[in-house]
């Protein structure tokens, strides 16, 4: 590894004791250790949680990507006097890995010239392990997306079976789940203080596991109504959800409804002799500098965003990280997603209260990405988990404080979220109105139904921020799965094209919605994707980017994968679960694309459509050829593989710092830390 070099407006983390000191120090007070490559940006959930660490005094290193088969790489910096910090980076591993085909991925994101096994699978578990076995007596804190969204009982789609909590399998000392700032820092700072690990008990958004006595407490006495606000949610414990599909399901609901910071419960699930016991979530950062900025009791969004960091890989990798080349030029405004999408995992993870940034430091940053060398006047994305999200809340601090709804937006945009979409349109004019700024884009996708509530802010977008093609996620058309994802229906979406339409034809451009669809989502038969190929075909669109459902850990949609019921509402829901009905389903949203006509036919007839099969205008797919037949003789199968339209990054990158978890193909996404 290269030492740090002069030429960076500031000193990389250490990654080497020549590092250490360089900068006069004897030991490392804190060191992550990260699945990812060392990229000095905030786009980079693993390392902007050791920069904050680091801007507020203490002595932090970074592994990254360490060689995982032994535990001589996991010494690298010595021992450090705190804790390791171990995070399997910007994604699930596995996710990172494999398709929802259950196929190896031909490249990884996070990794130097796009290298595929740079990490191992379930790279929490090894990678705490490997630190206890270097530094027995160090304590161990795991953090991101992968533990965050295994912190219970969870299915494992790679594997296929329900596994434990990922804090057994680790043997780590705390998890910290969400977004990990607040916690974080107080682990460190009570360490600091001279607590022990095993007192830290009682901090928000961590997770740790309790003796069979304290669970037996625990269950004599549990939360049994909403009212029951001192008490604990006892969740059905790990055997019994793998033992019984419907306690699973009653598991995910009961999880679900213990997500709000503000009137969560502390959860508890037995394993075997012992349990994970969770705190309620943490509190979401304050917006802008906060009330009181500097005050190290609080967390602001603005001090994450005002950490000095360099913005470009460590000087040691010599290939482009390809992650980073997508988000180097963009810009995040917020996070946090009220949408409760069933098939996604950032309500879960970065809490539904939205969570902006003052427009005062978005411009620092958009002058610091200026000065970049390689900046050539496009910003390309202003955005965050939802491009139009920025600034939007309820309307009274009390009723979000006790509100128990999954969701704000469904079945319909609640009366009490105040949607104006103002002070967004104020800061894209003050952001494309900066010097040196020629364009600045919106590659974060849309959430329409909100959209359509400003015409202001559609005229805005569509003059001014799309480079002809805009990102919308309809996913689909039919009622009832629209209903299972919790989407808007698609009436709401097509009122949304027509006005970006119009707003563009305003504007003397020529621009066009990019939708997205999943196929192979709970709810959804092959009828229901004929509806939708149907209505695809009468709109004259032909989608390239399309997603197999993939059920990630905790999600709604995945419980529903795995159990048939809809855990919400405990009714059962139909679930393509085969690989090959799975393939089906994503050939009709293909129907146009000859290599997926044999299994469009075989899927048609199965639905009882081979009226769709033909060469009239209402057909979707042509009868076979003989030429057609005679090539797929010659390749000796029937069936393509997948071709087009798999492509690995579907949408254009939002620049937050982890992966999101959602049931669509990975991408860098939301903060996983």
């Amino acid at each position: 590894m290269a030492s740090i070099t002069p030429r960076y407006a500031h000193p990389f983390l250490p990654v080497t004791r020549a590092d250490m000191q360089a900068r006069g120090w004897e030991q490392c007070d804190i060191i992550i250790v990260s699945g990812d490559a060392y990229v000095d940006h905030p786009a980079f959930g693993p390392v902007l949680i050791a920069r904050f660490l680091e801007g507020r005094g203490f002595k932090v290193g970074i592994i990254p990507q360490p060689d995982w088969h032994s535990a001589e790489p996991f010494k690298a910096l010595g021992a450090p006097r705190l804790f390791f910090g171990v995070a399997a980076g910007n994604l699930d591993s596995m996710l990172n890995r494999l398709t929802a085909q259950k196929k190896n991925r031909s490249e990884d994101q996070y990794s130097p010239g796009g290298r595929t096994n740079c990490r191992p699978d379930r790279a929490s578990i090894v990678y705490a392990q490997r630190c206890r076995e270097a530094f027995p007596d160090v304590p161990i804190v795991l953090g991101g997306i992968e533990a965050s969204l295994r912190r219970i009982a969870h299915f494992d789609y790679w594997s296929e079976k329900v596994r434990r909590s990922i804090l057994f399998d680790a043997k780590a000392d705390l998890l910290v789940f969400g977004m990990g700032e607040r916690p974080i820092w107080e682990i460190a700072d009570r360490l600091n203080r001279g607590e022990r690990i095993e007192d830290l008990t009682d901090i928000r958004g961590t997770a740790r596991l309790i003796n069979d006595a304290a669970m037996k407490a625990l269950e004599a006495d549990p939360a049994k109504r909403a009212a029951d606000r001192d008490k604990v949610v006892v969740l059905p414990s790990y055997e019994e959800v793998v033992a019984d599909t419907r306690a699973f399901a009653v598991m995910s609901r009961d999880f679900q409804m213990e997500t709000n910071p503000g009137n969560a419960r502390a959860i508890a699930q037995r394993h075997g002799n012992r349990a994970i016991y969770m705190n309620p979530p943490a509190r979401p950062l304050e917006d802008g500098a906060g009330q009181k900025p500097g005050d190290t009791a609080t967390v602001a969004m603005d001090e994450l965003y005002d950490l000095k960091l360099n913005r470009v890989p460590h000087p040691m990798y010599k290939e482009p990280i390809p992650a980073y080349e997508t988000v180097k030029h963009s810009v995040v405004l917020m996070r946090g997603c009220f949408g409760g999408c069933t098939f996604c995992s950032i309500t879960e993870h970065e809490g539904r209260v939205i969570q902006s940034r003052s427009a005062q430091s978005v411009l620092r940053e958009v002058r610091e990405v200026r000065r970049m060398g390689d900046f050539r006047g496009t910003i390309t994305d202003l955005g965050g988990p939802t491009a139009n999200m920025y600034k939007l809340k309820c309307k009274s601090e009390d009723i979000e404080s006790r509100c128990r709804k999954l969701s704000c937006v469904h079945p319909g945009v609640c009366e009490n979220l105040q949607t104006d979409h103002g002070p967004l349109i104020s800061l894209m004019k003050q952001v494309r109105e900066e010097p040196g700024i020629k364009h600045v884009f919106i590659a974060s996708g849309v959430r329409y139904d909100l959209a359509e509530r400003s015409p202001e802010y559609v005229k805005e977008l569509a003059a001014h921020h799309v480079g002809g093609q805009l990102s919308v996620a309809p996913e689909h058309v039919s009622p009832r799965v629209l209903e299972k994802m919790k989407k808007p229906g698609i009436e709401s979406f097509e009122r949304f094209q027509n006005m970006f339409a119009c707003a563009s034809e305003d504007a003397g451009k020529e621009q066009y919605d990019i939708a997205y669809f999943i196929s192979g989502h709970p709810g959804s038969t092959l009828e229901d994707m004929v509806m939708l190929a149907q209505w695809l075909k009468e709109k004259g669109k032909r989608p390239r980017q399309v997603q197999d459902f993939i059920p990630t850990p905790m999600s709604v949609a995945t419980a529903m994968y795995y159990t048939g019921l809809d855990p919400l509402k405990m009714e059962p829901v139909y679930t393509a679960k085969g690989l090959r009905e799975k393939r089906l389903q994503k050939a009709l949203l293909l129907y146009w694309n000859p290599e997926h006509w044999p299994l469009a036919r075989e899927a048609l007839r199965l639905a009882g459509r081979e009226d769709l099969i033909g060469r009239g205008p209402n057909a979707l797919v042509p009868p076979e050829s003989a030429a057609e037949a005679a090539r797929l003789r010659r390749a000796g199968s029937a069936e393509p593989e997948q071709g087009l339209a798999t492509n690995a990054w579907p949408r254009p990158v939002q620049p937050r710092p982890s992966g999101r978890n959602t049931g669509r193909t990975p991408r860098p996404g939301p903060r996983g830390r």
